[in-house]
């Protein structure tokens, strides 16, 4: 089944915009760059805009806030009329290494909290690209990890992370999710 929209996850407002968080919506966002679309339009409690042509495709930003991701996203399918397998959902993992990319068919929540609304609310035939977050340095508190910032000597890999990210879904559009997968499920390299 051809993907037909790549699902941001993040939360909406300036305040989250830059962080852990939100690195769904900096890669969607990323998309719509390269593809040169702009006019984002207020639908099903989300954001959106569509690329036309040989392979359409809708970039969504859910606006429910992550803990609501899925109340948004079974408006858009069923808006769309589109199946859950035709969307690649993409989130932050922050059991991951940062910098570090997994795309997958299908699968569970693990412990994200947008995954698990949108695994309620319309099941786990979905693809996932999850991409690393977890830093150097430890935390106390999970919440206020992922909505903090990223640190400014974290922001180079974030940005390297980011366009990578891009390259797969532009990847697994293309070739395919297993293929994609291949290409782009590698460890993270550090330079010496």
């Amino acid at each position: 089944m051809d993907i037909a929209a790549v699902v941001g996850l993040g939360n909406p407002g300036a305040e989250y915009a830059l962080t852990r968080h939100n690195v769904g919506f900096l890669v969607v966002d990323e998309m719509a760059r390269r593809w040169r679309l702009t006019g984002w339009r207020s639908r099903y409690r989300a954001k959106l805009v569509r690329r036309s042509g040989g392979r359409p495709t809708v970039l969504v930003k859910p606006q429910t806030f992550m803990n609501l991701s899925g109340d948004a996203l079974a408006l858009f399918l069923a808006g769309e009329e589109l199946a859950p397998g035709q969307c690649l959902v993409v989130v932050d993992d922050v059991d991951m290494p940062l910098g570090q990319l997994r795309l997958r068919e299908r699968g569970g929540p693990g412990t994200h909290n947008g995954l698990r609304s949108i695994v309620d609310a319309i099941g786990e035939d979905f693809s996932r690209l999850r991409l690393g977050i977890c830093g150097e340095h430890p935390w106390n508190d999970l919440a206020e990890y992922v909505l903090a910032p990223f640190e400014t000597e974290e922001r180079e890999a974030v940005s390297a992370m980011i366009k990578r990210a891009a390259d797969c879904v532009e990847a697994a559009l293309r070739v395919g999710i297993a293929r994609g997968a291949t290409q782009f499920n590698q460890p993270v390299t550090t330079e010496p």
